[in-house]
């Protein structure tokens, strides 16, 4: 199975039809140490793509045949790896037991972690190099904590479809290669990740809950206003509450006549059509913005805008902008 990925282009083709050692030799400086063994000696299959945005790492690679790939704790001291699979099949060894990832599927490895993985033929891997400081970086701007002396990843996950999270790495995978994208859109894009990850149940990152919310909703209301960028599902938005989801859509009916989600989302449009209509907002492009408020999906988040606001979000700028020129 392959799976349908924006994926890098040849544009940061790095190595291309290499042997291992080369490949083997330019990961461990650039994503790494880690080792690579695979029974034939002569192997010109290899294949490695390697760009950068907003601090990120992003290397696509192809071992061609069979590799079995290992490294310790101290080799990735202050990095944190997520693995998606693109094609092909991986296997992790971890705590005596066997888990086989495929094409769709994340695999997220602490600092801490020890790697040790075998892929198939043909297997092809999408790999984001996080520096910690990064991480520290995204909890501190949301206000978030974790009890040991490090933040942890969830060690797997399967659901990246559902979520968005496919979306957004390809959206990442694009604005990296986009020549004319400026330094802080690459870190928007690479703080809305981290925070998608971070977010991943099993990890160890506590939001800190609202107090004294109870059954008010003009508390909850407020507390969406000022962090309508941070939520994103609702399993984000209970834990936030402290309250239990058939509370919180009960208290939703009563007072808004609507769900949750869909009100957050009508707030995050406002929100979007707000910042698109200031001038002195300075939006450069409708995606930044769009990225910026959680829109993954563009092109229904473009439909949903229009449905709205009468206009698609493309000629709100537009008419800013004329508006500025004319006060100009």
């Amino acid at each position: 199975m392959v799976m349908h990925f924006c994926q890098l282009s040849e544009k940061s083709q790095i190595l291309s039809r290499c042997c291992l050692s080369d490949a083997v030799s330019y990961s461990n400086e650039h994503a790494g140490s880690h080792r690579v063994v695979q029974n034939r000696i002569k192997n010109l299959k290899v294949n490695l793509k390697h760009v950068e945005i907003g601090g990120l790492g992003l290397f696509q690679m192809c071992y061609g045949d069979r590799a079995a790939v290992s490294s310790s704790p101290h080799e990735r001291e202050g990095l944190y790896h997520v693995h998606f699979v693109l094609k092909g099949l991986c296997s992790l060894r971890a705590g005596g037991e066997e888990h086989t990832l495929a094409p769709g599927e994340l695999l997220l490895l602490n600092p801490d972690s020890t790697l040790d993985l075998t892929y198939s033929d043909n297997y092809e891997k999408l790999v984001v190099k996080i520096p910690a400081r990064l991480i520290h970086s995204v909890c501190s701007e949301n206000r978030w904590s974790y009890s040991d002396s490090r933040a942890r990843l969830a060690p797997i996950y399967r659901h990246a479809k559902q979520d968005g999270l496919i979306s957004l790495l390809s959206l990442v995978c694009q604005e990296a290669e986009n020549d004319e994208s400026h330094l802080q859109v690459g870190e928007r894009y690479a703080k809305l990740l981290i925070s998608k990850l971070l977010a991943i149940p099993g990890g160890n990152i506590s939001r800190e809950p609202m107090s004294c919310v109870g059954d008010s909703f003009q508390r909850l209301e407020e507390f969406i206003s000022n962090n309508i960028k941070q939520i994103s599902c609702l399993e984000q938005l209970v834990e936030l509450a402290g309250m239990s989801a058939p509370s919180l859509n009960e208290l939703f009916k009563k007072h808004a006549g609507t769900t949750p989600m869909r009100f957050i989302r009508q707030r995050k449009l406002e929100a979007v059509y707000t910042h698109l209509s200031n001038p002195d907002a300075a939006a450069r492009s409708v995606t930044e913005v769009a990225i910026d408020y959680g829109f993954l999906h563009l092109g229904r988040f473009a439909d949903s805008y229009k449905y709205t606001f009468g206009e698609l979000p493309s000629e709100t700028l537009r008419r800013m902008r004329a508006e500025a020129n004319l006060i100009d």
